[in-house]
């Protein structure tokens, strides 16, 4: 159990050598890096986070390393402590103990600052999904706090949380990607009939409607018919104000994981190809998290190695094109009709749970649960040492 800590926000910028100090120290003694397992999240894949992680928690290397649980409730309220963990999972959602605020975002609005005596840990691990957590967001916040983190920086994770401009660069890469139309909530409401008239002609039916800017399939609707259109895009701008109307295409499901090389000028490991087959309509939230028996999952994926290899060449120029570091899943489909590779989209933050497809594509590529988390907090720590040489301020 970790006591209430003083910590305000913004933070001191301060803490940035006394972090590199202290990772440094830690490195080269046998002192374990303090790793802060971040879990919970102002978003709709709140519980997901949970079961993330609980499983970067279970594996990461105890001889390496030291874990501090850190929530974030649907409050958006941080806290400290592994009792606070043990009684999220029991409650599956980030739940208050008393003396465990970290910080509060009425902090922020009131001014109140508190004195700064720097982090009790030397990294963050985001195991957090969706928006307000895997969208450049809480990625900013920790650059600003100067913090090192697991994962893509600012931009790219905002760029690939958008499924509107990850799929315009996905494209101007030379990627194949679906027909679809960007709606924003507004102009649905200002331009509905013209609107649907565009979407038989364009896109036609069967079609997806999707928010812009979730994951795990979070509002997304499958529309056969323009009589279920309205209720789809409704539901779809319940969770964003900018909808995905795109093209139902024929398709398998593939997935590829992609990690960053700890030599810098090396290109990223590509995983063994995986293929996903729903159950259901397609997959789903439900398929995904609730049913036991929503999916089979192929890996490798049993389609012709020549698609294999295009997939993994598509994957590592997606993953370099979007920008991407540390980590990323490359969501692929094969289009059965015409045998050509489409976008579908990148996950920066892919799930950890014991049934996601990124750590199992890594570990039938050779990487273990524990390689790929030491590999990863590594990468964390190497990024911040690099981007700490760099001129923030210019005086003459």
């Amino acid at each position: 159990m970790y006591k209430k800590l003083e910590i305000s926000f913004p933070f001191n910028t301060s803490y940035s050598f006394k972090i590199r100090q202290s990772v440094e120290q830690r490195m080269k003694t046998s002192d374990k890096i303090r790793v802060a397992v971040l879990y919970g999240g102002r978003s709709a894949e709140h519980e997901v986070s949970l079961r993330s992680a609980a499983n970067v928690i279970q594996h990461l290397d105890p001889s390496r390393f030291d874990v501090i649980p850190m929530g974030i409730d649907k409050q958006g309220n941080w806290f400290l402590g592994k009792d606070v963990f043990v009684n999220s999972l029991e409650q599956n959602e980030v739940k208050k103990l008393e003396s465990h605020t970290w910080f509060a975002p009425e902090w922020i609005k009131n001014g109140v600052t508190k004195p700064v005596s720097g982090p009790p840990f030397d990294v963050v691990f985001p195991a957090v999904h969706g928006t307000l957590c895997e969208d450049g967001t809480l990625q900013g916040l920790l650059e600003m706090a100067d913090l090192p983190y697991v994962g893509c920086g600012v931009l790219s994770s905002a760029v690939n949380m958008d499924k509107d401009v990850s799929k315009r660069l996905a494209r101007e890469a030379g990627i194949n990607v679906a027909p679809y139309l960007a709606i924003k909530q507004k102009e649905w409401q200002a331009k509905r009939d013209s609107y649907i008239k565009q979407i038989a002609k364009d896109i036609a039916y069967p079609l997806f409607v999707k928010p812009a800017n979730t994951g795990s399939s979070i509002g997304i609707s499958k529309v056969k018919t323009p009589e279920a259109l309205q209720a789809a895009m409704d539901e779809a701008f319940r969770f964003d104000t900018k909808v995905l109307v795109e093209k139902a295409l024929n398709v398998v499901e593939l997935e590829i994981a992609v990690l960053e090389s700890l030599e810098g000028h090396a290109d990223p490991i590509v995983s063994v190809v995986g293929e996903i087959r729903p159950s259901h309509e397609f997959y789903s939230y439900d398929a995904k998290y609730l049913d036991e028996n929503g999916a089979e999952l192929f890996i490798p994926a049993p389609v012709d190695e020549v698609i294999c290899k295009e997939a993994q060449t598509m994957a590592k120029k997606l993953f370099l094109a979007l920008e991407c570091e540390g980590m990323a899943r490359v969501d692929l489909f094969l289009n059965k009709d015409d045998q050509k590779i489409y976008y579908n989209e990148v996950n920066t933050l892919p799930g950890f749970t014991q049934i996601s497809m990124y750590p199992k594509l890594m570990g039938a590529s050779g990487v273990s649960y524990r390689d790929l988390l030491t590999h990863l907090v590594t990468l964390a720590i190497n990024k911040h040492e690099h981007k700490s040489q760099l001129i923030r301020s210019y005086t003459d």
